[in-house]
């Protein structure tokens, strides 16, 4: 098939040794295939390739990135090549939930710095937030990132106005730094780099090929809203254990006070202290943890379930779900029974 010709749309893809490489590549398919691949599947019209990506690393020199994927940069970001690209991508990076990248790519930060003033578009994806937070262009600025790393932003980037409930937030009126949630939500930021730098046509057509999915509903159905924060009082790790066990219990926040056999303001003081939320948001974050372990897995109303964990009032717990994952009961069941059924699903009865 012909290819016309056209300037391309410069798309620098940086990539690092903690990059994911799923992430990284993928970007770099669906990128290189717009324009083409729709065209070539249903043997329209001459294909063009409106964007050019190539990966961008510290050096030319291979090496392997996260799960030892090898990466062979096609441009250092010392070379002239990595000075005039239209677009700047940050993918998924393989980070502990601790890692701030502050001791890290000193050179790589000012080059990222260097293309934003100099006009470059700056996307991230998932923990490349990360990144691009640590530039400080992201101070003052909404953000998004994986849910995971809520505590790391709130440590060591307070400037930022981190929201993870969306999966993709513009950071400036002018969109020229964009960032996308989770892990797969750098399907959201392809389809929006294409939509907006090619055309919303393109954009489709990409989507169809790929079956790539937009994330409308967000990050907050999928984020677990019960983590253990590391600290130190061992009265805290008490009451913690014991509400895990008895979420169910009426009055609980009264109940674990007089457990733990401490006056209740100073118990109050101490566990949002140690874990960052109050006693009774960490009660209606367990009970909401297990009603969505519910809804994926059994055939309960959502009024029995309100019931099984702890609320006697149905209206109540479903205006408190809805808030806590942006979707309501009846809604989340069907975003994930199918997935939790899938494996029973789709085998021979003769295996089952």
């Amino acid at each position: 098939m012909q290819v016309l010709d056209a300037m391309p749309i410069e798309a620098l893809i940086v990539a690092i040794p903690e990059s994911a490489g799923s992430a990284l590549y993928g970007m770099v398919d669906v990128l290189a295939a717009t324009g083409t691949l729709w065209q070539e599947m249903v043997g329209n019209e001459a294909a063009q390739r409106p964007i050019r990506p190539r990966i961008v690393s510290l050096s030319r020199k291979p090496f392997t990135c996260g799960n030892g994927i090898p990466v062979n940069p096609e441009l250092s970001i010392g070379e002239v090549g990595a000075s005039d690209a239209d677009i700047v991508i940050l993918p998924e990076l393989w980070l502990a939930p601790t890692d701030d990248l502050s001791t890290r790519y000193a050179d790589l930060k000012d080059w990222i710095r260097q293309r934003f003033r100099s006009g470059s578009t700056i996307y991230s994806a998932c923990s490349g937030s990360i990144l691009l937070a640590s530039t400080g262009l992201l101070n003052g600025r909404e953000a998004t990132s994986h849910w995971g790393y809520g505590d790391l932003f709130r440590r060591s980037f307070p400037d930022v106005r981190l929201n993870i409930a969306s999966s993709l937030v513009f950071a400036d009126p002018t969109g020229r730094i964009v960032t996308a949630g989770g892990a797969t939500s750098w399907h959201d930021l392809a389809i929006h780099i294409i939509s907006r730098h090619c055309s919303p046509g393109d954009a489709l057509q990409i989507a169809k090929v790929y079956l790539l999915k937009w994330h409308a509903e967000g990050q907050l159905p999928y984020a677990s809203l019960v983590r253990r924060q590391p600290h130190a009082d061992a009265v805290v790790r008490q009451a913690e254990s014991w509400l895990s066990r008895n979420l169910r219990t009426p009055n609980a926040v009264s109940a674990v006070v007089s457990v733990c056999g401490l006056p209740e303001r100073s118990l109050k003081r101490r566990f949002r202290a140690a874990t960052g939320c109050s006693l009774i948001e960490y009660v209606q974050n367990l009970r909401i943890e297990e009603a969505k372990r519910l809804l994926e897995s059994a055939a309960d109303s959502a009024d029995d379930i309100a019931q099984h964990v702890g609320y006697e009032n149905p209206a109540f717990f479903r205006r408190l779900f809805k808030r806590c994952t942006g979707l309501t009961p009846g809604q989340y069941r069907r975003l994930f029974r199918p997935i939790a059924q899938a494996a029973t699903d789709t085998m021979p009865e003769a295996i089952i």
